[in-house]
């Protein structure tokens, strides 16, 4: 059986997308900062034939088309978008795979007959992909470098044999070789791909590198290239169809329930765990429904997860009924085995279900841990980060002065007598001292500029009151001031 490769060229995919989205009318383009200036990344048909073109600075393509509608582009989006054309070409061929950043390569040896031929699988993919909403142009040929070049100068198919009489009248740039190269070969007066086939191949080499002949080899068949098609990644997901519909939580409780035991034995079969899930209520109606849980850490127990989607399927207007349901892990992370049954495992999954509880409430960004900080300065000493996305870590080990529960900007003491102070005068409340402990003195970091600590270093006591607060105290000795400051207040 002859080798048939299918080429697909996107070559508005990014702004097909986003119009996809919102749809805008007249010129469109998706802008790219780079040189510290907005440039035109993906531009729509009426943009183009206004004359603008790909990589145009934005202030120049304002200049000529005043009307351009812009937006930035999504370079993230546009690669999953590519990724979804990739896993649905797969029907017109087992083997797809990306070709740059706005094509497909896919293997479709021994397929178009099942279309009728090759003509009619190219009207077909192309038909779809215009109904989608997304322009596109394919060739077919029994290389890759020659369907690459067919699908960006016009598409159609090169039969068996056919290559060098389609591919010959080609300019040089076909070859998918470098801009300079291709410049240097048309200064030589080598136009067209056929003009290579009759110089002598060891002086192109020795000039232009081994890459020129390695493309032209391929393009013609004179040299092996494969698909490397990508394996798909891991897909956790399950669904069930209901024979009568249903409405009561209590219900939807008890399906989700199987669901979250058949999508637990997928992770733990694949060693994942899961941070995000997501629970799809199809309603008679085919309208749909969509609950979102997080997870403060990777888990895969049923039995945790399920009270987390209780208040949102509660919520749910199930309509005139509930007919199917889907269940999807849309974060995973590697969660290997782990041993159960030991104290200190329930206490972190006691902690780690009181988070997720709390974020899916609140938001995962509301509920934040201390971290330490390697700083001397007191209020640089720690760091504040949501608890679901750092794992805990101990203070460092080693033997440090005491450091107060509370923290807060310096406020001034008042009526201040002795040093450390016997007595004195805060939040207007009068306070005797019974032991102190200092003093402790603490220099900033060099690098560190803050206005505060601009006057120096600081002395820092432990004063433990008469009245009962047990304070943080301290002074700027380097100053000469004997203004007096709280900062913290210990246990």
């Amino acid at each position: 059986m002859a080798r048939r490769l299918l080429s697909i060229w996107f070559p508005r995919l990014a702004s097909d997308i986003s119009l996809r989205a919102r749809p805008v009318e007249g010129p469109f383009a998706l802008t790219l900062r780079a040189s510290n200036a907005e440039h035109l990344h993906c531009l729509n048909s009426i943009a183009s034939a206004a004359g603008l073109h790909r990589g145009m600075a934005l202030a120049d393509a304002r200049a000529v088309c005043p009307v351009l509608s812009t937006r930035p582009a999504d370079l993230i989006r546009e690669g999953r978008a590519l990724e979804g054309l990739r896993r649905w070409a797969s029907r017109h061929g087992p083997h797809a795979a990306k070709n740059g950043s706005d094509g497909l390569i896919v293997d479709v040896s021994g397929v178009p007959h099942l279309f009728g031929g090759e003509v009619e699988l190219l009207a077909d993919l192309e038909a779809r992909l215009e109904r989608a909403g997304v322009y596109s142009k394919s060739a077919i040929a029994e290389t890759r470098g020659g369907a690459w070049a067919l699908a960006r100068r016009g598409g159609g198919v090169i039969p068996e044999g056919g290559l060098l009489a389609r591919l010959g009248p080609m300019p040089i740039s076909a070859l998918r070789i470098e801009v300079s190269v291709a410049e240097g070969l048309t200064r030589l007066g080598l136009h067209k791909i056929a003009d290579l086939t009759t110089v002598a191949r060891a002086p192109l080499a020795r000039r232009f590198g081994a890459e020129l002949l390695r493309r032209l080899d391929q393009a013609l068949g004179m040299q092996a290239e494969p698909v490397a098609a990508e394996a798909d990644a891991p897909h956790f997901g399950v669904r069930i169809t209901l024979p009568e519909p249903i409405g009561l939580t209590a219900d939807v409780m008890g399906v989700l329930d199987r669901l979250l035991i058949r999508l637990c034995d997928k992770l733990t079969s694949a060693q994942m765990g899961a941070r995000a899930v997501r629970l799809e209520l199809q309603r008679v109606d085919h309208s749909a429904a969509v609950v979102d849980v997080g997870l403060a850490r990777a888990m895969r127990d049923p039995v945790r997860i399920s009270p987390l989607f209780l208040k949102g399927v509660d919520e749910v207007d199930s309509g005139f009924g509930i007919d199917g349901l889907r269940l999807t892990a849309t974060v995973t992370e590697p969660l290997a085995p782990e041993q159960i049954g030991n104290a200190e495992t329930r206490a972190e999954d006691e902690l780690s279900d009181l988070i997720s509880r709390i974020g899916n409430r609140l938001g995962f960004d509301a509920v934040q841990r201390y971290l330490p900080a390697s700083s001397r300065i007191p209020e640089r000493s720690f760091l504040t980060v949501p608890a679901a996305y750092a794992a805990p870590e101990p203070f460092p080990p080693k033997r440090r002065p005491r450091r107060p529960i509370t923290l807060f900007p310096a406020e001034a003491l008042a009526q201040v007598s002795g040093s450390p102070p016997a007595r004195f005068t805060w939040r207007r409340m009068g306070f005797t001292t019974l032991r102190a402990h200092g003093p402790e003195r603490i220099t900033p970091e060099w690098w560190f500029d803050d206005p505060a600590w601009r006057s120096g270093v600081r002395d820092y006591w432990r004063i433990e009151t008469n009245e009962g607060p047990r304070l943080w105290l301290f002074r700027t000795p380097q100053s000469g001031s004997r203004d007096w400051y709280a900062q913290g207040v210990f246990l």
